[in-house]
């Protein structure tokens, strides 16, 4: 009697065992799922973070943003156009170097409150403009002097950039292809004639003509930034 309750109780002991060893074969495989699951996640992840990657680095915004080309005027001007004659104030320069204001033709006389209306000669004019066409497109920045054209009370959202005071008013333009044609959508309060701008935006080698002078490029601006000589 007691070797059949020893026996039982021997039988039933095993069958615990049995139960418990499928329980942790059962945990086992749920572990196993659990890391194939995180497995997958991880891989989900990179993936993930691979195709923003390429997405952002290929966005041309951000090519813009970054990859914005800083120009000086002679940049403008293709390396088999004659120089540009330098007879005035630029934005790099100081005054009119002495003893060269002898040299310099006045403009003929304009009626006050006309200068706006009347177009000056200008180098080049009899023939297209020679401008640097690899530049169309380009997400630049460069400095310089505005003529404005269209103004909103004191607010210009159209004008020329050139590269020393007073070019296309008190003195003759220079070559179309150091006159950069410029409209911005929001404006920028004028300060004064002689304080220097910095403009940024998508330049374009498109001839713009104006009632002032022809200019050789063109563009919208992105962002004015009024400078401090």
């Amino acid at each position: 009697m007691k070797t059949r309750l020893a026996t039982k109780k021997v039988r039933l002991a095993t069958k615990k065992v049995r139960l418990a060893t499928k329980k942790v074969r059962l945990a086992t495989k749920k572990v196993r799922l659990a890391t194939k699951k995180v497995r997958l996640a991880t891989k989900r992840t990179r993936l993930a973070a691979l195709t923003f990657a390429a997405c952002v680095l290929g966005s041309p915004l951000l090519a813009a943003t970054d990859l914005i080309q800083e120009l000086n005027w002679k940049d403008l001007v293709p390396h088999t156009a004659p120089p540009v004659p330098n007879t005035a104030k630029t934005f790099f320069q100081g005054s009119i170097p002495a003893g060269k204001m002898s040299d310099l033709s006045a403009p003929p006389q304009i009626p006050e409150g006309k200068f706006m209306q009347v177009k000056r000669h200008q180098p080049g004019s009899d023939k297209p403009p020679a401008v640097v066409a690899e530049l169309n497109g380009k997400h630049v920045r460069i400095s310089g002097y505005v003529v404005p054209l269209d103004f909103d009370a004191t607010r210009v959202k159209e004008f020329l950039l050139v590269p020393f005071v007073g070019a296309c008013i008190h003195v003759p333009p220079p070559p179309a292809n150091q006159i950069i044609y410029v409209k911005t959508e929001k404006g920028f309060d004028v300060q004064g004639s002689f304080d220097p701008v910095t403009i940024t935006g998508t330049i374009k080698a498109d001839v713009a003509f104006t009632g002032l002078a022809d200019a050789g490029y063109s563009m919208d601006a992105e962002t004015v930034e009024i400078r401090k000589e």
